[in-house]
């Protein structure tokens, strides 16, 4: 527990009401999405403006004592999880748009935003943020910025790194930095904004963000390609893109996953076929008509069953929707659900989604693939139980062996769910030992007290195999 002392202090900077050490408190932000994770902080703090956070990050560089920021809690790399206790820093006062600039398109927010609410404020003004995370109803703009989140638009407009321009940033000596602007070139010394974006809460507090603004698209349709062959349908994502056609979303659902969202959603979504891809395109009408028809065309070479497209914008919706849902979905199957996300390059889907397919065969495991076909980035998902040990650890060595078939096949242990306390231990498998080396060399310059999110990112050892029975 916090002592005495810093508890005056804190509570002398942001007021009694928004200092909380109760139990109930405390285990309400002990975990975050990531299943069968969990640890107590000593205490939650809401500061209300840059200035406060400032004045909590000198007390507890001082003291060292741990500070976790955290969003909505949505990330499934245990993240935001208070693993070395400290406090956890909540946003809900600092949650405005301060500010939609429509001469420059760009958007300037608090980190507590709501991913949606921003959303639908900029497109009210006939402006688009593309970043569309999976829980991006309730996800907050300073969680999505410091786990770097993708979406389904990510295909053809990136992620969220591709649109913060700007940021103020409380860094661990209790300093406030501005880093970028509402600038459309800025190469004035190290890009501070991208070593900020996806750090994950280790190197500094995110207290303001500016972020880039596209026109709206004028048009956009969804279409649905129907396969019996699961290897066709991933051919097909590497042939659409070949072909230099750049959909906004191409999405990928195998036979398991459709069973169990069309159970959920109940939109009318085939259960028969081995997957689907879900695919949509924005833009002109006439640019997305030409793509949409010339997609049809090589689904169909590649021996798609059926290639329709959405009557109306309430089914593409419903589409969308349902596909959103699949993490719901899929976690209603068994106690335990663990969604993992690997990314490979493009040309190699067909091969990774065939070895997911024989891993969990080797494992003799349940493993459910969706995802972001086009960008390469798929979720393979275990519904198990944590009970059941013995099949954890085979869980456990299913999941090494596909990290491992990413980095082989040219990709990387995450492409949006980020690092965290879950992957850690697989990030050298991506760096090596020089690339962690650097990164630790960073993190010791900025944050020489390891008060910054700590026990995150970097893994204690690397993961040691464990075999079943032992």
């Amino acid at each position: 527990m916090l002592s005495s002392i810093v508890k005056e202090k804190i509570v002398s900077v942001v007021t009694s009401e928004n200092f909380d050490d109760s139990k109930v408190e405390r285990l309400s932000y002990s975990y975050d999405s990531t299943p069968n994770f969990q640890s107590l902080p000593d205490a939650v703090v809401s500061p209300r403006n840059s200035q406060e956070v400032a004045e909590i990050i000198k007390i507890c560089n001082e003291y060292k004592i741990p500070i976790v920021p955290r969003g909505s809690g949505t990330n499934l790399c245990g993240g935001t999880c208070p693993t070395e206790g400290g406090i956890v820093i909540l946003f809900k006062h600092m949650n405005n748009i301060l500010e939609i600039d429509e001469d420059n398109l760009t958007v300037t927010v608090q980190p507590g935003v709501i991913t949606l609410e921003m959303t639908n404020a900029v497109e009210a003004k006939g402006l688009f943020f593309p970043p569309d995370p999976g829980s991006m109803k309730i996800s907050t703009i300073g969680g999505n910025i410091n786990e770097n989140s993708g979406g389904l638009r990510g295909l053809k407009y990136g992620v969220t790194r591709d649109y913060v321009i700007g940021l103020e940033v409380v860094v661990p000596n209790g300093d406030i930095i501005r880093t970028g602007g509402k600038l459309a070139k800025d190469v004035a010394g190290y890009d501070l904004t991208r070593l900020m974006v996806g750090s994950e809460g280790t190197l500094g507090i995110i207290t303001e963000a500016t972020l880039k603004l596209i026109p709206m698209p004028e048009t956009k349709k969804t279409m649905l390609a129907l396969y019996q062959d699961l290897e066709a349908a991933a051919k097909s994502v590497s042939k659409i893109i070949a072909n230099k056609i750049i959909p906004t979303t191409l999405e990928f659902l195998d036979q398991p996953t459709l069973k169990v969202v069309e159970a959920f959603a109940q939109i009318g979504l085939p259960t028969d076929v081995q997957a689907v891809l879900l695919i949509e395109q924005d833009g002109p009408p006439e640019v997305v008509n030409r793509d949409l028809e010339r997609m049809a065309e090589i689904c169909k070479q590649e021996k798609a069953v059926s290639v329709q497209v959405a009557a109306t914008e309430v089914e593409a919706e419903a589409l969308r929707t349902a596909r959103r849902t699949a993490l719901s979905a899929l976690a209603r199957l068994k106690p335990t659900t663990i969604l993992e996300d690997a990314t490979v390059p493009r040309s190699e889907i067909a091969k990774m989604v065939n070895a997911i397919n024989e891993i969990a065969q080797k494992y003799q495991l349940d493993i459910c693939t969706f995802g972001h076909a086009g960008d390469g980035n798929l979720h393979p998902t275990c519904p198990t139980d944590s009970r059941n040990h013995e099949e954890m650890e085979r869980v456990e060595m299913a999941f090494a062996e596909i990290f491992e078939k990413a980095i082989e096949f040219g990709g990387t242990i995450t492409g949006e769910h980020g690092v965290g306390v879950m992957k850690a231990p697989y990030l050298e498998l991506k760096l090596g030992k020089e690339g962690i080396a650097v990164m630790k060399a960073i993190k010791q310059a900025l944050d020489p007290n390891n008060i910054m999110n700590p026990g995150k990112v970097f893994a204690k050892d690397s993961r040691k195999r464990v075999v079943v029975g032992k």
